[in-house]
């Protein structure tokens, strides 16, 4: 079974950005790709973001993100080591808390599902990193160091960009460091394709077209990728799975990190009835009174058993009608609703709770609540602004090649971030809470990596470093989830539609010419 992992997450605040600045710099353009995570202040009207044309879709998330703000940003940075085994990565996790110099509005279930979830308004008010909306206001977004120039600096490295259920990510980035949104949708798309050459993938739609899970908010897919790669690691052969390494953080630095534990999926005692809507779309209206189990482990090992009771009943129908050729059932185990449709039993008016970037997703699924987003912690620098690595011998080091909860070190030896961890920092820890931006994003990049190991292992064969990055999940490449659609949004620049001409600029500026 899967192993804890300790993942630590830097928080970046105003007072610490510009100490914080070159090591953000350099992970986002070491790594191989960057996942992605926003907190919102809110979403405006839900029914409007379900609309039935995505046109009109669209028009409401516009309106959205040019009245609403970003609170906290949080991106992890997956970098490939070739010198460790396949599928091995070094992945730095920052989580910036922001504060829009700008009037916006902030609704009122938004700031309870965040305080519920550890997010600190005072530290905000108090410490948020400043920004403006929309076109450049004051300073140049090529130069200085403050978030639209480290937004510039994402552009300038190239690299694939990981969301989950990222619609509404992209539009309130775009409107916050980049431009204005354009009024069309398809001037957006085309625009986001320029921006992003190297792909956008949703791992939202990853894990329910490519992976096909029982369920796709973004705790579920994640913890069940992990367990599925951890039974990899165990199975005693060959079989690829994920492995990660993390840096140590010493002296000034460590005072920065946030570390996360994520416990191992195991058996759950006691309790074994589910939420069937919680373990649908990971949100119920009960909450906390709900009488049924939101245990994201034990809905996991659930349907697990649902889906081998189903494969064996399958099998004996076969076994007894041979020739008579009676078709199979497909769905949801019996204790499930099925996750890929609307959840109509509720409004999106009647909840309209939690806006984290996770609730975009839950609210953006009309119900697919995915309680995900919060917090964005990171990488950091060691004391005297430089970033410190401190080495080990590999005879001193302990590799867990099942867990991946190792911190990496300058010549390759590696330590149990686990031991590391004081008391102070595991009671921290544990005060947290799971929803973070910042570990929402490293749990996006997870479930990609995973993804991207499945996909090789389909016959994928690559030639070259270069042409293995270039083929991550060619199937799910600039296709994102859109809530209650069976097709995705196609982000590419189609030719009947114009980039806007503020993204025009924008490219001459970030690249020294016209796209």
């Amino acid at each position: 079974m899967a192993s804890s992992m300790v993942v630590p997450v830097i928080d970046v605040q105003n007072d610490t950005f510009n100490e914080l600045w070159p090591a953000m710099i350099l992970a986002i353009k070491t790594s191989s790709f960057v996942a992605l995570d926003t907190e919102l202040s809110g979403l405006g009207n839900r029914k409007s973001l379900l609309a039935v044309s995505i046109e009109d879709r669209y028009k409401a998330i516009c309106h959205a993100a040019r009245s609403r703000s970003i609170l906290s940003l949080g991106f992890a940075c997956y970098k490939k080591l070739d010198d460790k085994a396949a599928d091995t990565y070094l992945v730095q996790v920052y989580n910036l808390t922001l504060l829009c110099s700008e009037e916006y509005i902030i609704e009122p279930q938004s700031v309870q599902f965040l305080v519920q979830h550890g997010f600190d308004f005072n530290k905000q008010y108090a410490h948020g990193i400043p920004y403006c909306k929309g076109n450049n206001k004051a300073e140049s977004d090529d130069r200085g160091v403050h978030i639209r120039a480290l937004f510039t600096e994402l552009l300038r490295a190239r690299k694939p960009l990981v969301l989950h259920n990222g619609l509404i990510d992209m539009a309130f980035l775009y409107q916050s460091f980049y431009a204005h949104l354009p009024d069309r949708l398809t001037t957006f798309t085309a625009d986001l394709s320029e921006m992003f050459p190297a792909g956008i993938y949703d791992t939202k739609y990853v894990t329910e077209f490519e992976l096909r899970l029982t369920a796709s908010y973004l705790e579920y897919a994640y913890k069940k990728c992990k367990l599925d790669s951890s039974r990899r690691g165990t199975s005693g052969g060959t079989e690829p799975h994920v492995q990660l390494h993390f840096c140590q953080y010493a002296g000034q630095m460590s005072s920065y990190v946030d570390y996360r534990v994520c416990p191992a999926v195991g058996s759950v005692e006691g309790q074994t009835d589910v939420c069937p809507r919680f373990s649908a779309f990971g949100w119920c209206s009960n909450g906390s009174e709900c009488l049924l189990s939101h245990d994201t482990d034990l809905i996991i090992l659930q349907d697990e058993k649902d889906l081998g009771n189903k494969r064996t009943k399958r099998k004996r129908r076969k076994e007894k009608k041979k020739g008579k050729g009676e078709a199979a059932e497909d769905g949801a185990p019996q204790h499930k609703i099925p996750h890929m449709a609307v959840d109509l039993q509720e409004t999106p008016d009647e909840k309209q709770g939690a806006e984290s970037s996770s609730e975009k997703g839950s609210l953006m699924d009309t119900q697919q609540n995915e309680r995900e987003k919060t917090d964005i912690e990171g990488n950091g620098v060691s004391q005297d602004n430089t970033l410190e690595i401190t080495p080990t011998t590999d005879d001193d080091a302990k590799t867990n090649t099942n867990a991946g909860e190792e911190s990496r070190t300058k010549d390759g030896g590696s330590e149990k971030l686990s031991e590391k961890l004081s008391k102070t920092e595991q009671k921290k820890t544990a005060d947290s809470g799971l929803h973070r931006a910042g570990f929402d994003a490293f749990m996006t990049g997870y479930i990609f990596a995973h993804s991207c190991t499945l996909n090789k292992k389909k016959g994928v064969e690559a030639v070259g470093k270069e042409e293995e990055e270039e083929s991550w999940v060619p199937s799910c490449l600039n296709k994102v989830y859109l809530s209650g659609k069976s097709a995705p949004l196609n982000m590419v620049k189609s030719t009947f539609s114009k980039s806007s001409k503020a993204h025009v600029a924008k490219m001459e500026m970030v690249w020294g010419k016209k796209v």
